[in-house]
């Protein structure tokens, strides 16, 4: 399984940036999302960047990894990672609600 990891521009070097995440840095490919100013947050996959991240964004994903992992050590209780959508009724997308009454 292939997934995307929220990383943190530290700097350009030409068509590539250095990027870091938990301490681990990786030069990743940044062709798709073009130059980043260091700090900004790149959804990094499979060695390339495919999306520039809000900040809040980053750490929703991260989150969400972290989340897995604890599910995948036995853990139950995951909740507090997903602050985001604990409580709240799912919006529907717009090409659906005039199905519903």
């Amino acid at each position: 399984m292939c997934i995307g990891i929220p990383m943190q521009v530290v700097e350009m070097q030409g068509m590539h940036a250095l990027c870091e995440a938990d301490g681990r840095r990786e030069l990743v490919d940044m062709l798709l999302v073009g130059e980043q100013a260091p700090g900004t947050w790149v959804l990094n996959f499979l060695g390339g960047a495919r999306e520039v991240l809000s900040a809040e964004q980053a750490e929703q994903i991260r989150a969400a990894i972290a989340a897995v992992g604890s599910v995948m050590q036995g853990e139950q209780s995951v909740d507090h990672l997903f602050a985001d959508l604990i409580d709240r009724e799912p919006p529907l997308p717009e090409h659906l609600k005039h199905l519903v009454k």
